[in-house]
């Protein structure tokens, strides 16, 4: 549910033979429906002699953007951010101070030739006043656990207030949205779930909060892993809690944003130790709706007309349907070729040059074959059949919806209204519209995935007072 569909890109950390020659500034200009959109890398190697990168797109005030996977071979570069489904190939000039590529994503390929600048990555300081720093008025510590057959061992931060008696305090879970995420949900140098846990900790409540698989501490192989394999993660944390003699066990909850949001009900509707949960920005109808709507919103944030970007719907809809149920590839292409071309011939050129980059017969050939494979990982596959009202009818706790009314990932009115109608009647549930939030819970004004990185507000104060006051309540 954070997919970001419209660049912002790349890197993480893999060891690479000619990383001497990529660290440092590499700059270049990417040219999109005549709109020319300056990058800047910044890549660097981290304490373990392992690549790290951020990313800048200065004319759209985002900077130091979080970068996922690099891979060379050779000469050749590929550099990936899955979260948007794009990615960057290119050769590395003889002199090494070129690269000479393509970036794609959505189906769509641009030239982009990146020039280095410098041999220092240097990158711009962003502000993040809200982001907890020590000395702390509470107790934190770093702990590890693993799940019950010992598969996966756990990394995270568990905090809870500071009293001079053993005291048993009400504790939470937190559950990260989409894509790998660290314990801090960290977005754009934003650490949200920081943010969350230094208020409750001040507020009485103890909180967990955890490495998602394969990201920082915490072992396990993210990219062959769906929401259900989450929601086990998130069971093997609540039996981790229930160990700890600071936790009072008869008031345990969760909180969840975005994905997490929709793991949170999976978890509560089978387990009768949850007191409560708190779905910030969840999905309340079926995933295939919440991303259909989700996909022309975005698209709409960038620019396009609305009453264009409406002429992706039945495309993106009738796209998903056709293939996401055929695990051969190769009739999944003809099935999607068919369903574009008939879209084609109802759409004029202008539109369907715009909202998907088509051009002619290898565009629309490439715009096929990256939807329909950004559609196979095993994680997609389980996300975009999922339909949230399976386990909101089954939860049998209380109940915090929580949403952002300009969030255009999660749509407020839809799913709000879907998560207050699929809930038992007999749900202590309080259900709220955030004025004036986006899908991050931060004050905007363009209100659009850009600004994410623009704003240095992580997490709005009047959020962080209703959680806290609600779990105190429901928890007496």
């Amino acid at each position: 549910m954070k997919k970001i569909i419209f660049l912002f890109i790349f890197l993480s950390s893999v060891i690479l033979s000619r990383s001497q020659s990529i660290t440092g500034n590499w700059e270049g200009t990417l040219t999109v429906q005549a709109t020319e959109l300056p990058l800047i890398f910044h890549i660097k190697k981290d304490s373990t002699d392992k690549l790290t990168a951020t990313f800048d797109s200065p004319k759209q005030q985002a900077y130091n953007l979080p970068c996922s996977d690099v891979m060379i071979t050779g000469d050749s570069v590929i550099l990936i951010m899955k979260m948007i489904n794009g990615k960057y190939a290119g050769l590395l000039s003889a002199d090494k101070k070129m690269l000479n590529g393509n970036w794609s994503q959505g189906g769509a390929s641009f030239p982009l030739i990146m020039k280095k600048t410098s041999d220092v990555a240097t990158a711009k300081e962003i502000k993040r006043p809200q982001t907890p720093k020590p000395p702390f008025n509470y107790h934190t510590e770093d702990v590890s656990y693993s799940d019950a057959d010992g598969s996966i061992q756990f990394g995270g931060t568990f905090t809870r207030p500071l009293d001079k008696v053993l005291k048993k305090y009400p504790a939470v879970l937190l559950i990260t949205g989409s894509g790998r995420q660290d314990r801090d949900e960290t977005i754009f140098d934003h650490k949200a779930f920081a943010v969350i846990a230094d208020h409750l900790t001040k507020q009485g409540i103890a909180v967990l909060r955890v490495d998602d698989r394969g990201v920082g501490k915490t072992t396990g192989d993210f990219s062959t892993s769906t929401s259900a394999d989450f929601a086990k993660d998130v069971e093997a944390g609540i039996d981790y809690l229930k160990t700890l003699p600071n936790v009072d066990i008869a008031n345990i909850g969760l909180i969840g944003h975005s994905e997490g949001g929709m793991i949170a009900p999976m978890v509560s509707s089978k387990r009768k130790d949850i007191k409560f949960i708190v779905l910030l920005a969840g999905p309340g109808v079926p995933i295939i709706d919440l991303m259909e709507k989700q996909s022309v919103d975005v698209m709409t944030a960038t620019g396009i007309p609305k009453d264009q970007s409406d002429q992706y719907k039945p495309l993106y809809k009738n796209l998903m349907l056709a293939v996401m149920n055929e695990h051969d590839t190769a009739i999944a292409l003809k099935k999607a070729t068919a369903v574009f071309t008939d879209w084609q011939k109802k759409t004029s050129k202008e539109v369907v040059q715009k909202i998907t980059n088509v051009t002619n017969e290898k565009s629309q050939a490439n715009f096929i074959a990256d939807f329909v494979n950004g559609i196979k990982s095993p994680w997609f596959s389980y996300f975009i059949k999922f339909n949230p009202a399976d386990y909101l009818s089954k939860n049998h706790c209380a109940v915090l919806a929580l949403n952002g009314e300009k969030d255009i990932q999660v749509d407020a009115k839809q799913n709000l209204a879907a998560i207050k109608s699929n809930l038992p009647k007999i749900t202590n549930a309080t259900i709220r519209e955030m004025p004036g939030l986006n899908h991050l819970f931060q004050h905007c004004k363009a209100c659009s995935v850009q600004e994410y990185a623009e704003l240095e507000e992580t997490f709005a104060p009047e959020v962080l007072e209703i959680m806290a006051q609600w779990i105190k309540t429901v928890t007496k």
